[in-house]
């Protein structure tokens, strides 16, 4: 099984004693290659020197976003859509803009401060013709209403991390939008309506996460001592998504790998997935 984990916070400082190992733990369960999920300047900075790096011995193993998380909106400052452009223009490894979005639930910017920076970061989607990575969490009528007013002036936006209803799910499909699915859908507390919700999921429209470090898979079959999630716990979220869906888990990968490529535009070269070094 091949998949590509399109959310790793990789840059999260819980990764700071083993990031290279955890990279390639990952590779060696067959997901690769990774995009890095950056959710404020610095984030996003770090997220693209990092990828660009290891990307110097082995093209194409790590991707990265560039954006300001909702929580980091208060940090918005003159300088940060000229920071965003800037990293962003230098092409490879930066892939879409965001993490970016509302967030409502935890409030940790002021909401109109929020949706400020979420409009100036469509903006610079649209014009930089990147696709938008998104967030929302209790603030669907606000987020929607934006995502409206610039979906056809983006190439693509994938909501990441879905946790919603039917009927938000409907209208952001209806919109155009990719879904990404993480293992809150392992979680019988609070993930079961997502096992029916996937099933509407286009398979065309299907994007597998982790969101690593955080959402571990609850239902693993063996315990994890630091309670840390890796993009190596991929392949389960996908097998557990593809017993939902009532398909080969095989098929699966194929179909969510190539929605992550179509997405992101990534142009993956064979060995940047064969080369990976191995677990020593």
């Amino acid at each position: 099984m091949k998949l590509i984990d399109i959310g790793v916070n990789l840059m999260n400082s819980s990764f700071d004693r083993d990031r290279d190992e955890m990279v390639k733990r990952a590779a060696a369960a067959g997901v690769s290659p990774l995009v890095i999920t950056g959710s404020s300047e610095r984030s996003s900075l770090d997220a693209a020197l990092y990828a660009s790096s290891c990307n110097a011995e082995r093209p194409g193993a790590l991707y990265s976003t560039a954006g300001i998380h909702p929580h980091e909106a208060k940090n918005w400052g003159n300088g940060s859509m000229d920071f965003l452009r800037e990293l962003a223009q230098e092409k490879a490894p930066v892939k879409a803009i965001g993490e970016c979005g509302l967030d409502y639930n935890r409030d940790f910017s002021p909401r109109d401060v929020q949706r400020r920076c979420f409009v100036k970061q469509a903006e610079l989607a649209a014009e930089l013709s990147l696709p938008l990575f998104l967030h929302e969490r209790d603030a669907f009528t606000d987020f929607s209403i934006i995502l409206g007013e610039h979906a056809k002036a983006v190439p693509a936006m994938a909501v990441h991390c879905f946790t919603g209803t039917g009927d938000e799910l409907e209208h952001y499909l209806s919109l155009g939008c990719y879904i990404g699915i993480t293992g809150w859908i392992c979680d019988e507390r609070r993930g079961k309506h997502l096992r029916d919700l996937v099933k509407i999921i286009p398979p065309s429209r299907l994007l597998l996460e982790t969101d690593s470090p955080y959402l571990l898979p609850r239902d693993l079959p063996f315990k994890v001592k630091n309670k840390r999630n890796e993009s190596q716990y991929l392949p389960h979220i996908a097998e557990t998504v593809a017993k939902c869906i009532g398909k080969d888990p095989g098929k699966l990968a194929k179909e969510t790998y190539a929605n992550t490529k179509r997405f992101f535009n990534l142009r993956i070269k064979c060995s940047a997935v064969q080369n990976q070094l191995p677990v020593q």
